[in-house]
């Protein structure tokens, strides 16, 4: 039989080995919150089926959700038009919850959802746009939207871009939607 101070060491060495373990595992698992420009805030599923309506969606088309938090957005596009879609969200929680609920859904194989800063990513392959976020956000992104192939359709709910007139507005369960194609670009030759 062991003396009881063995046995207390033991003990002691054992809770107290634990505790630092236990609180680094715990730093590594909390990482500091990224600065959001938009609060998260999902688009309830009325407005998600009617903005897809809206933009038209047909096969082939890939739809990029601008703060895609949860993914639904691209979820039931790929889900109910069969198009692939990326969503970008600069919160890693958010993007857990879209792979997450893509995996349910079964649509994994055609989504993909990365945790990017909209303003650094490169929006070239879309071919549909989907965004709910803050006119000051859509304003700031407007330039690198115009900038798109024309013919790009743009989707946002709630918030307009400026003085670019929208080509539709439709107001569904109390929220607007505003529906833009990117033009063509103006000719900058001179004869």
């Amino acid at each position: 039989m062991k003396p009881v101070k063995t046995i207390l060491v033991s003990m002691f060495l054992a809770v107290g080995g634990l505790a630092p373990v236990a609180a680094q595992e715990a730093q590594q698992t909390s990482m500091p919150k990224p600065k959001l420009d938009v609060p998260y805030v999902p688009t309830r599923p009325p407005v998600v089926e009617a903005m897809l309506k809206l933009a038209n969606l047909k096969k082939g088309d890939v739809l990029y959700d601008l703060g895609c938090g949860d993914g639904r957005i691209v979820v039931k596009a790929a889900k109910d038009y069969g198009v692939t879609g990326v969503g970008f969200d600069i919160d890693p929680e958010r993007i857990s919850e879209a792979n997450a609920n893509a995996k349910e859904a079964g649509v994994s194989n055609r989504v993909k959802f990365v945790n990017a800063d909209l303003f650094e990513t490169d929006l070239n392959k879309a071919t549909v746009i989907t965004m709910y976020l803050l006119p000051s956000v859509n304003m700031k992104l407007r330039p690198k939207i115009l900038a798109l192939k024309p013919g790009t359709r743009i989707v946002s709910h709630a918030f307009d871009m400026g003085d670019w007139q929208p080509d539709k507005t439709e107001v569904v369960d109390g929220a607007t939607i505003y529906y833009w194609t990117v033009p063509a670009k103006k000719s900058t030759k001179t004869e």
